[in-house]
């Protein structure tokens, strides 16, 4: 590695902040939803889950998760960073820990290890970490978009608002004179003058992953991995013996998913928008909605997040060892 890792180890020393507020925030809300709908009908739903289905949805999320690292993988080599499958994996992992942190900014853990396992400057790889991102949330759009006219007409502009502004924004990205004249305009200004030739830098490495082809290719990875979570909130109702349809299920989801983008891990708004719309959509007992949000935020995001704390600790082990080396 190519120099001390402080700022890495900082991080994670922050990890353990965010991640008790994350679980109080979490437990608030479902202490306020339970209550809502009745905290013996929740437990009553719980007990009366077929668990098997819960691991299923588990093992769909592991799918999310390996297509979602196997497009960051091949971004990062796009952009000249040679590190290992294994490595990168491991960075991979302890990224999803950081999606719980303030405007998900800890997930710049991701191109830092890149950089300190293979001296490639962050400028270079953090746009992988932009179209990875982008093409995530470009994905749960599309998967929402596909029924929010028969479901939800009433957000179709919504969703098919951001999906124009987005396309918009890409567009603008994969036109190289044009963006490179934006960004010439912005480097005038006084407190991006000294940074100009370093957004530079990035344009034209992040305009390497948004080309048409490794976005396309990208985003249909990415509609795949997001389809996995989708499939698996579908079973985790089928654990309650309610066979609610996979289209309606794949709406609730990306929906709600779309909605707690703005916030780290979709506390609260991602949580918030899973018993919401089931209530409106499924009329089914509210016990059963409280509980099966319960389950599928388990299954997904605090798998993740849980998996991204033991991968932060060999990360930390490893920075620690590095920073004893350079000392």
């Amino acid at each position: 590695m190519s120099s001390p890792p402080s700022d890495a180890t900082q991080l994670i020393h922050r990890f353990r902040g965010w991640f008790a507020g994350a679980i109080a925030l979490a437990a608030l809300v479902f202490v306020g939803v339970s209550a809502w709908a009745g905290f013996a009908e929740v437990g009553d739903a719980l007990v009366a889950f077929q668990w098997r289905w819960f691991w299923v949805a588990v093992l769909l999320t592991l799918v999310n998760y390996w297509l979602r690292f196997l497009k960051w993988h091949w971004l990062v080599q796009r952009l000249g960073a040679q590190i290992s499958l294994k490595d990168n994996l491991l960075v991979f992992i302890a990224g999803l820990a950081m999606v719980i942190s303030p405007a998900k900014a800890g997930e710049i853990l991701k191109p830092y290890l890149v950089r300190e396992r293979t001296g490639v400057p962050m400028a270079t790889t953090f746009p992988a970490l932009v179209a990875e991102r982008l093409t995530d949330g470009f994905a749960t759009l599309i998967i929402a978009a596909v029924s929010v006219s028969r479901f939800a007409a009433d957000q179709a502009f919504l969703v098919y608002g951001t999906i124009g502004a987005c396309a918009l924004g890409v567009a603008v990205l994969m036109h190289e004179g044009l963006s490179l004249a934006i960004l010439g305009v912005l480097s005038r200004l006084p407190l991006l003058s000294r940074v100009g030739h370093k957004l530079e830098e990035m344009y034209r490495a992040l305009r390497a992953c948004l080309r048409p082809w490794p976005f396309f290719v990208t985003l249909v990875v990415s509609i795949a991995a997001w389809f996995a979570e989708c499939w698996g909130y579908q079973l985790v109702w089928l654990g309650f013996d309610r066979q609610v349809g996979l289209g309606v299920s794949s709406f609730i989801y990306a929906f709600a998913t779309v909605v707690g983008g703005a916030a780290p891990g979709g506390l609260f708004l991602a949580d918030g928008a899973l018993v919401a719309l089931p209530e409106t959509l499924l009329g089914l007992p509210e016990g059963e909605i409280v509980a099966s949000a319960l389950l599928i935020r388990s299954a997904t995001l605090w798998t993740g997040v849980i998996m991204g704390a033991v991968a932060l600790l060999f990360v930390g082990r490893l920075l620690r060892r590095e920073d004893q080396i350079h000392g």
